[in-house]
């Protein structure tokens, strides 16, 4: 089904960790890329945003408001799991939110899974809207953090 009737999946399963059903699900979730002006607006849909509460000069870190569909979101979390495991494969990503789960107190690694999520359900939408190839380290060698001997094997 997801060849024949939704080609554009394919663009999204690019992207390690995003299987056919998690594909399926947020093409279908969705509906159509052009209903969001920007790609950012993907992540509050699908309800991957912290709670604002702000106070003064508060600004507590709040739960995600999980305002979106449920098993979109559980999918994308699951992805972003795989990602940060022990077995997802290097990409900016995967470094991004490893930093992000070293920095600080015990919930930190969840707190990462989350925005990873969200950051993915960005990526994807870009994807599906521009149908560009994925590159799993743009960042990395845009700014020239690359192993010279990694970037020659990956050439």
């Amino acid at each position: 089904m997801a060849k024949t009737k939704y080609p554009e999946i394919g663009a999204l399963r690019q992207v390690p960790g995003v299987g056919p059903v998690t594909a399926t699900t947020y093409i279908l979730t969705l509906e159509d890329p052009g209903r969001f002006p920007r790609s950012r607006a993907v992540g509050c849909y699908v309800g991957l945003r912290p709670r604002q509460a702000d106070s003064g000069d508060q600004k507590p870190q709040l739960h995600i408001n999980k305002a979106g569909d449920e098993a979109l979101r559980s999918l994308l979390v699951c992805a972003a799991q795989h990602i940060l495991g022990p077995y997802g494969p290097d990409s900016d990503l995967r470094r991004w939110g490893l930093a992000l789960a070293e920095r600080r107190g015990k919930a930190a690694k969840k707190r990462a899974f989350v925005a990873v999520a969200r950051k993915l359900a960005v990526l994807l939408h870009r994807l599906w809207e521009t149908g560009e190839i994925y590159d799993p380290l743009r960042n990395a060698r845009r700014r020239g953090e690359m192993n010279p001997a990694l970037l020659e094997r990956i050439s």
